[in-house]
């Protein structure tokens, strides 16, 4: 399976959709977007923008809106899988905007399979693009314009991983705790964190699903997809 390595800019640059697009947020997006299925969450709308969530949040008040940095008003939650892991979401429908990984999820939103991952996903999703071989695989890497150190090594782990499957992950995750984001999780640049954060993201294959994203009308949404 050949894989390419894009930052989200990149992709409106593509001459077509790609077949197979993985999302890729490690700190903290998609981690987050895990923990809320591990708290019992049905499904992830992925929201376009501040407005756009605060919206669809005014239009279903029971739903649970989440976003980067600190508390705002119209938002029940802030994109800290710290903060998020003690929260009961069975049942319910949340919608998540954050600066880059709900933005790189939307810009593959027309390739027939999108991933949305993290290092807590890594083997279920290396097992869903299993059942994808012989497709070329698009990993976008989201932060910092497609430079952030702790999404790139996710995405080449995974890469990896899908043709050899021992393939050893402490390399991957040092890149990853020495990265730019991990230092400023951990010295309080980033607002809306919680301490224990980052050792969260870097919490191999936590969950056992995979992050599916697929258009349900208008709305982009996110479900967990068990693997075997």
């Amino acid at each position: 399976m050949d894989a390419r390595f894009l930052a989200t800019a990149e992709v409106a640059e593509l001459p077509e959709a790609p077949s197979v697009a993985v999302v890729v947020d490690v700190m903290r997006a998609f981690t987050v977007a895990a923990w809320a299925f591990g708290q019992g969450a049905e499904r992830i709308v992925l929201a376009e923008s501040l407005d756009a969530a605060l919206s669809l949040k005014a239009a279903h008040p029971e739903w649970v809106a989440l976003k980067d940095g600190p508390p705002a008003p119209g938002f029940d939650a802030v994109n800290s899988p710290g903060l998020l892991r003690t929260t009961d979401l069975t049942g319910r429908t949340v919608v998540q905007k954050t600066t880059a990984g709900t933005v790189g999820a939307l810009a593959v939103q027309d390739a027939s399979l999108v991933l949305c991952a993290g290092f807590v996903v890594a083997e279920a999703t290396a097992r869903r693009l299993r059942e994808r071989a012989g497709d070329t695989v698009t990993f976008v890497v989201t932060g910092e314009d497609g430079r952030a150190e702790e999404d790139l090594a996710c995405a080449q782990y995974i890469a990896r991983r899908l043709t050899e499957a021992g393939t050893e992950a402490a390399p991957y995750l040092r890149r990853a705790a020495e990265s730019r984001a991990a230092t400023e999780l951990t010295t309080g640049v980033r607002q809306g964190a919680h301490p224990d954060d980052v050792p969260l993201c870097l919490e191999l294959d936590r969950f056992p699903f995979a992050l599916v994203a697929a258009l349900e009308g208008p709305l982009m949404v996110l479900r967990p997809h068990a693997t075997g």
